[in-house]
């Protein structure tokens, strides 16, 4: 794919993103089924950086980012919000749904938009509004139980500098908050934004990256040239996979990715089940299919290299890490287990 002289620039990148058909048929040819999806009202929004859009000649990658219509089927047991996060909000920018652990999202806005993403309702939508943020530092100011701050959205690190550096300096500032996580895809679809200004700031507030990789495909010289700079500048980064029918669900295919995450300071963190968010039935795998391949990866690669395999809740009771059978059982359509409380929760599973 041809790019501008300019496109080493991550703001270049953004203002280029490519948002409709029109400009992705310039970029790849599409099949009849993916140029009827934008036909009509598309579920999700669309869009993909001139970058990740040159990595889309992996199938992989593809069918995560290009609309489908199966988008548009909604299956027994999804939801628009599966994890219940708006039953949890606290306010207009803040989800507290563990006692010690706030989730702040804190822009709508990502530069791609990935097509099984949990918070479909949100992302895309309505700008932020930082005026608004400043009853979610004075709710964390005043609970002072909250001790893990997770910055979120959308994508926090397509914010510019200051602005992240000054809600990272508000954060900081409050005595009883003792880490600071953002949650990114942005060292992956958006690597030219990882800056040595960027890395300092993130240094100086002591943040750890929750990085979103799905495939080795995303390895890109880019990619891994910006997390290598991320850990020279002594930013810990973890990684929370989404298990995808087709995409990843094998256990070559999650091997390749474990190990090139390690060789670029990346430890793989979470492998988890997918969210049984509106449309998402086609990226769905099975629960079962979820423990045979984390078991394959026990035993037959380097333990560090192991996520934890994890199902979220559906309704807010948090990640629940499944090592096996004994901690679910069958109910109709639904697997049934239990989260840190005891509470039983229900994954829509079809059998």
């Amino acid at each position: 794919m041809h790019q501008s002289e300019n496109s080493n620039d991550w703001k270049w990148q953004v203002a280029n993103r490519i948002a409709t058909r029109e400009q992705l048929e310039k970029q790849i040819v599409l099949t009849e089924e993916e140029r009827s999806a934008f036909d009509g009202d598309i579920p999700l929004s669309f869009a993909v950086t001139p970058h990740y859009a040159s990595l889309l000649n992996n199938e992989a990658l593809r069918r995560t980012v290009i609309p489908t219509a199966h988008e548009h089927k909604h299956g027994t047991g999804e939801l628009a919000d599966p994890l219940g996060e708006e039953d949890h909000r606290a306010t207009p920018h803040l989800i507290h749904t563990y006692p010690d652990k706030v989730l702040f999202l804190a822009t709508p806005f990502c530069s791609t938009y990935c097509r099984y993403c949990t918070r479909s309702r949100l992302v895309g939508k309505s700008p932020a509004n930082f005026q608004a943020l400043e009853e979610s530092f004075q709710y964390i100011e005043t609970h002072a139980e909250i001790r893990d701050v997770l910055l979120s959205g959308g994508d926090p690190l397509t914010m510019t500098d200051p602005v992240l550096d000054e809600i990272l300096s508000r954060l900081r500032n409050i005595p009883h908050v003792r880490m600071v996580r953002i949650g990114s895809k942005v060292p992956i679809v958006l690597p030219m934004r990882i800056t040595d200004e960027l890395c300092s700031i993130l240094r100086k507030h002591r943040v750890w990256l929750s990085l979103h990789f799905i495939h080795a495909a995303e390895l890109s010289t880019q990619t891994q040239a910006a997390c290598r700079k991320l850990s020279d500048h002594g930013i810990g980064m973890v990684s929370q996979t989404v298990l995808l029918k087709g995409i990843n669900d094998d256990t070559q295919t999650l091997t390749e990715l474990f190990y090139g995450l390690l060789e670029i300071n990346v430890k793989p963190y979470y492998l988890l089940q997918c969210d049984p968010v509106r449309g998402s039935a086609h990226f769905r795998t099975t629960v079962e299919k979820g423990i045979e391949l984390i078991r394959s990866l026990h035993g037959n690669i380097s333990g560090l290299a192991v996520p934890q395999y994890v199902i979220d809740a559906p309704g807010g009771g948090g990640k629940v890490p499944i090592l096996g059978h004994d901690q679910i059982r069958r109910e109709g359509g639904d697997v049934v287990f239990r989260n840190y409380e005891g509470k039983e929760y229900r994954y829509p599973d079809p059998a």
